[in-house]
């Protein structure tokens, strides 16, 4: 159910991958007649079905048959490859144990708790540590995981096997371990390829995660269960063991969130310890934990802001878990949703209740520590040793805590297009005078140019200005509309709005091309180290986004659009 404005750039992106023996199929799951008119004005063609059967499993096994291609590429309704894909992935194929090639998914937004933070442009997406360092181990022991989009597959090899796995929820997980039991090879390559849309909101979020959690764990239950099904190796199993087994840990992040309350409200000291052997012992381990953390990860992910991301959905994840144990197949498929806007501060108190609850009875706790220890009597006794180590405990799960809240109080979100820092040659012809500059942010809906000429006439509602934008090198012009213009640098800052009634469809292509299909374009990023982190933590509690937020005027509004 994606809009038309991402899939067109989907398809737009696949077209424009550079291999001449290509067809581009769009299988659209809710028969929308202009999603099929958008297929028809882009020139690729346009598959649905009768039924909604077994969600995006369903939707692939019926158009396989469809289709001829000895190879079979897959992307998510919202993933632009890059021009370079083919050429990067099909030569693995020439190996005949070959049956499919994944590559990593990166994002060319945010994800919400970046956003939320306000950290958009220094924290990783929390997938990059899977593909970045999970994912190429899992390929040396030969138990990679297919992701769902962005990977090449042989016809023969998935048609042997019977197709998509329709048991689980997590179809392209399962598929893959059937391939890898029929004997095949799949292949990581490690290298970003294409880009998609990450969650919009920690709703989205939420039910992206739950139903990975979800539709991973149904993988006990089913036929193609990595631990029993015939064909895999001791290593195979080992390294799918793991990825069964993690969702388990959001339980043991409960225990221990909970643990200190026991300090007391019980009145029972869990980890005895005097002020001595924390400094010799526990500090000690704790550091050594956090450095090979980071010489683990290389920078994809530090400890405690990887910490973060867990809280926020640790309550949900849990409830999951135990759920799909007694009843694993009790909820369907429920699809992210993608495009989605806010003009306004949104809390979520769906998922906010059991951590607000926590947080306030926590805060009881610390307070209620501080009362015992000030009396004499409990000075005294032996319970004195180890309520340190449940203050920093409980300090450190009220912190934690915090931050997890403010997560999910979603910032504004008023405009659906990726806005880029880019810079590219321009020419504004407004009337019969030519102005050059250089852009400065651009959109799929409009664009920054800072020029280099001095006089630009001022923009104001009643002007109506309008002309003709060039970005040259890309040989892309565009009608546009002056949005606003300022005068506050030496030159002029110009903000511009499409007229996309009347782009051209091939201006429209090259557009597209030069936001999302750039080879090499998705870099990857280092997250921040563990000290950096610490100070990052305190920064979020004092300045929350709610008080800082970004009111920059250099992105244009949807109104104003």
């Amino acid at each position: 159910n994606e809009p038309d404005f991402i899939l067109r750039r989907t398809v737009v992106g696949c077209q424009a991958i550079e291999y001449a023996n290509k067809t581009i199929y769009l299988l659209d799951d809710t028969r929308r007649p202009h999603i099929k008119a958008l297929a028809e004005q882009l020139g690729c063609k346009y598959v649905t079905r009768p039924t909604n059967d077994h969600a995006k499993a369903g939707n692939l096994n019926h158009a396989i048959p469809l289709t001829t291609g000895e190879l079979i590429v897959v992307f998510d309704a919202d993933f632009v490859p890059t021009t370079n894909f083919l050429t990067r992935t099909v030569g693995f194929f020439q190996k005949e144990a070959v049956g499919l090639v994944q590559t990593p998914q990166t994002f060319y937004n945010p994800d919400p708790i970046a956003r939320n933070l306000g950290l958009e442009n220094t924290l990783t997406p929390e997938e990059e540590v899977f593909y970045r360092q999970i994912q190429p181990m899992r390929d040396g022991s030969g138990s990679v995981v297919c992701s769902g989009t962005s990977f090449v597959m042989r016809r023969s090899a998935i048609e042997s096997t019977g197709g998509f796995v329709t048991d689980s929820l997590s179809e392209d997980y399962f598929t893959g371990i059937r391939l890898a039991a029929e004997g095949y090879e799949i292949v990581y390559l490690d290298e970003k390829l294409s880009a998609g849309l990450a969650a919009e909101n920690i709703s989205a979020h939420a039910t992206q995660r739950l139903r990975w959690a979800r539709g991973t764990l149904q993988g006990l239950f089913i036929d193609a269960n990595p631990l029993t099904i015939p064909g895999l190796t001791l290593v195979q199993r080992l390294g799918h063991l793991e990825g069964l087994l993690h969702w388990f840990s959001s339980i043991a992040r409960v225990v221990f969130l909970l643990m200190p309350l026991a300090y007391s409200f019980l009145l029972v000291i869990p980890i005895q310890a005097t002020a001595a052997e924390l400094a010799y012992y526990s500090l000690p381990f704790y550091l050594v934990q956090l450095t090979v953390f980071a010489w683990l990860n290389r920078r994809s992910r530090s400890a405690l802001l990887s910490d973060i991301y867990s809280l926020v959905l640790v309550f949900p994840l849990a409830f999951t878990v135990i759920q799909v144990m007694l009843n694993p197949f009790s909820k369907g498929f429920k699809v992210t949703p993608k495009g989605t806007t806010s003009n306004r501060f949104t809390f979520n108190w769906q998922l906010a209740w059991p951590l607000a609850f926590l947080f306030v009875i926590t805060a009881l706790s610390l307070w209620r520590n501080l009362g015992l220890c000030l009396s004499i009597d409990y000075l005294s006794s032996e319970r004195w040793t180890g309520m340190g180590w449940g203050w920093i405990w409980s300090g450190y799960n009220l912190m934690m805590i915090g931050i997890a809240l403010l997560i999910l109080l979603d910032v504004p979100n008023p405009d659906p297009y990726e806005w880029f820092d880019l810079r590219r040659v321009a020419r504004l012809q407004v009337g019969d005078r030519t102005w050059w500059g250089t852009t400065d942010i651009i959109s799929e809906v409009g664009a920054c140019v800072e020029l280099t000429q001095s006089g630009f006439p001022e923009a104001t509602p009643e002007s109506s200005l309008s002309g003709t934008f060039e970005i040259v090198d890309a040989n892309i012009s565009i009608p546009v509309r002056i949005a606003s213009v300022r005068q506050d640098a030496k030159f002029p800052s110009v903000q511009l709005a499409y007229r996309e009634d009347e782009m051209t469809l091939s201006d429209r292509r090259r557009l597209i091309e030069m936001l999302f299909c750039r080879p090499g374009q998705w870099q990857r990023r280092n997250t921040p180290g563990e000290l950096q982190s610490i100070l990052l933590l305190f920064k979020i509690l004092l300045r929350p986004r709610v008080l800082t937020r970004d009111t920059s005027t250099r992105a244009i509004s949807v109104a104003q659009v």
